[in-house]
């Protein structure tokens, strides 16, 4: 598309000799010109020409002169740069016309080299400054869909706590918080019967949009699936082949998934490369469960998982975390680690189950000192009452 380019001139004279210089741009569709020889004629096209990029005025002119057009024109179409064309030592008007907006001037006799020279200078600018509008629109409205996939995100995890206020044999408490506006960890829980309640914990490879995406992903297929009432260790292989059927750029998930036997307090549980959970005693006794030596979700198609069980006594629960915790970092560039973590949690061992992840993220966030987040951070704590 040709740059726009309007000259508000009431000498004749001008159109003809712009025409004659310009001649091989307006051919070859480069630049095209729009002629008016007054201020009032010149707002008229500016209305209903669409963008124009520049505009090059006259100062003295009838009905409205150039001053008042610039003033004009600052205020209606900041997108424009304006030149004006004054008489040589005009400068109290130069100096006028260039406080009301103008970009440039040239002066009288016009020497259109040196015309040229600043037109090019201004459509420059003109169209520098329209893609910066552009740039900036784009970025808000990116800021804006992430704003709505944030809280979309956050609507797919439960939030809502105690979530199961009728059942007396458990408690449950997480929270998620995204290191960006979106991000890849996961956490869900769900009964499966009347007597069994699935909890899972999840860390996708990779940030921000795409993690997202392959995230709930990743969790609508556990779900689907754990509700079938599979076992742990079938429910991962099921989700890891279809999660590396459907995977794209070579992306995986870390998944701990186990299920809860409200009456007997039994838990079995396999784990797809996640972080080991600890087990809360009651007593304040920490210990990280046993692994089942399970590799990623969506890496390898034939990947086989092995279960585990443990029993809980009335009072014991299972904390699961993701990296984020373990390797938030601090202005020294020094991670939280395990052994951290193992001491915040023999802090809060014995106290009200939102609490302990609460205690957990204050003393990352204490410990990071304003570090930035790198990676998200998620947590899930099920207490076991009996």
């Amino acid at each position: 598309m040709p740059t726009q380019i309007l000259v508000v001139d009431d000498e004749p004279d001008l159109q003809l000799m712009i025409s004659q210089k310009f001649r091989k741009q307006v051919r070859e569709q480069v630049l095209h010109f729009e002629y008016a020889i007054s201020g009032v004629e010149a707002l008229q096209k500016l209305q209903s020409h669409g963008e124009v990029d520049v505009v090059l005025t006259d100062i003295n002119m009838p009905e409205m002169d150039g001053l008042t057009l610039l003033a004009k024109i600052n205020e209606q179409y900041p997108l424009v740069k304006s030149v004006i064309v004054s008489a040589y030592g005009d400068m109290s008007n130069i100096r006028t016309a260039l406080n009301r907006g103008a970009y440039d001037f040239v002066t009288k006799p016009i020497d259109f080299d040196n015309l040229e020279i600043t037109l090019n200078k201004t459509m420059q600018a003109a169209l520098t400054h329209r893609q910066a509008v552009r740039d900036h629109d784009q970025l808000l409205a990116l800021q804006q869909e992430l704003e709505v996939a944030r809280k979309i995100q956050q609507s797919i995890v439960p939030r809502k706590f105690p979530p199961f206020p009728e059942r007396r044999e458990f408690e449950i408490h997480a929270e998620m918080i995204p290191a960006r506006d979106v991000g890849g960890d996961f956490y869900d829980f769900f009964l499966i019967d009347d007597n069994r309640l699935g909890f899972v914990i999840g860390d996708v490879s990779g940030k921000g949009v795409p993690a997202a995406l392959f995230m709930a992903v990743s969790k609508t297929l556990l779900k689907a699936t754990a509700l079938k009432g599979l076992p742990p260790e079938e429910c991962l292989q099921q989700v890891n082949r279809i999660l590396h059927l459907e995977s794209v750029a070579a992306m995986f998930v870390t998944i701990f998934y186990g299920i809860l036997n409200t009456r007997t307090g039994e838990v079995e549980y396999a784990n797809g490369g996640h972080n080991p959970p600890y087990l809360l005693r009651v007593g304040g006794h920490i210990e990280a469960l046993a692994g089942t030596g399970g590799l990623v979700l969506g890496a390898m198609r034939n990947t086989t998982y092995q279960a585990k069980k443990i029993t809980l006594q009335a009072g014991d629960g299972i904390f699961l975390y993701t990296d984020g915790v373990t390797e938030a970092v601090d202005e020294q560039n020094e991670q939280f680690t395990e052994t951290r973590l193992e001491e915040s949690l023999q802090r809060s061992a014995d106290a009200f189950l939102p609490h302990v992840v609460r205690n957990t993220i204050d003393a990352v966030q204490k410990f990071s000192n304003g570090a930035p987040q790198a990676d998200d951070i998620t947590l899930l704590a099920l207490k076991y009452l009996g």
